[in-house]
């Protein structure tokens, strides 16, 4: 069962999913999930609903995505984010908990596991590293770049098909239709906050130092998954993570660029599942 949630954490008002394990015991685990930049909670769903017999899974609505609220546009930094975690773990009482971040979420996990918080059990971390490749990097302020109205849902879908060819069209139609804000004049434009796509505006973000510090500090289980085609987390970086991590253990996923979850959802899911 799930069921759609409201929260107040530093100020701001954030939704989440809360899937509920059908196992009734108290040993029950629960599982976070933070999902990437111009992302949202529902792109967890079939992946959610596959691991709630065995987990409770609360996937977050990061500040400014999806259902949550919006913040001051220069208030978007890895900081915050990682503070609005914080929040929400302790707002919920989480004791006893794993947390999987993905791209933006998984550099927000990387920051706060590296705060060796209590109750953290594991890690997953989804194709980033405290390093990313220039060419992803330029590929994504691109896509964001372009125009953001369109005149129906399916011309949307259609924008997100021709930038990836890999990602089944179940999962993608569903990403892209929660992801729609219908306008006063009947058009459409995305739900994440429109200050995200504007690259003018400066945020504060860790250095490069500073990330391989925060991943160096881990100290739970960690699993590290990168797409084979991707081109945000290099296959030399992601050794260089193995390397330095003597908890982490690399997966590859075969024929999948940065968005893994999307790209190849049944080896995502193998992939996590093994791990936890």
């Amino acid at each position: 069962m799930v069921t759609d949630e409201l929260i107040e954490l530093n100020g701001l008002r954030f939704h989440y999913r809360d899937w509920q394990s059908s196992k009734t015991h108290a040993s029950v685990e629960d599982l976070v999930l933070l999902h990437g930049y111009t992302g949202h909670a529902r792109s967890w769903d079939s992946f959610a609903q596959s691991l709630s017999e065995n987990y409770r899974v609360l996937a977050l609505d990061q500040r400014g995505h999806g259902e949550s609220q919006w913040a001051k546009p220069d208030d978007y930094g890895t900081t915050r984010m990682v503070a609005d975690v914080k929040a929400f773990v302790a707002g919920l009482g989480l004791t006893h908990f794993s947390l999987l971040g993905l791209s933006m979420g998984g550099s927000v996990s990387i920051h706060y596991a590296g705060e060796q918080p209590a109750g953290l059990n594991k890690l997953v971390i989804v194709d980033i590293g405290p390093e990313i490749t220039t060419a992803g990097a330029s590929r994504i302020q691109s896509g964001v770049q372009q125009s953001d109205v369109f005149d129906s849902v399916e011309e949307a879908f259609e924008r997100a098909r021709a930038a990836n060819a890999r990602a089944p069209d179940e999962h993608l139609r569903h990403r892209v239709k929660n992801n729609m804000l219908k306008l006063a004049d009947g058009r459409y434009t995305y739900r994440y906050d429109r200050a995200l796509r504007d690259q003018s505006i400066t945020r504060p973000r860790p250095s490069v130092e500073e990330n391989w510090q925060a991943w160096k500090n881990i100290a739970v289980p960690t699993l590290l998954l990168r797409g084979s085609a991707s081109d945000i987390l290099s296959q030399e970086i992601a050794n260089k993570m193995v390397d330095v991590h003597p908890h982490c253990v690399l997966s590859i996923v075969a024929d999948s660029g940065h968005s893994i979850p999307l790209d190849q959802p049944e080896g995502f899911l193998e992939a996590v599942w093994q791990f936890l």
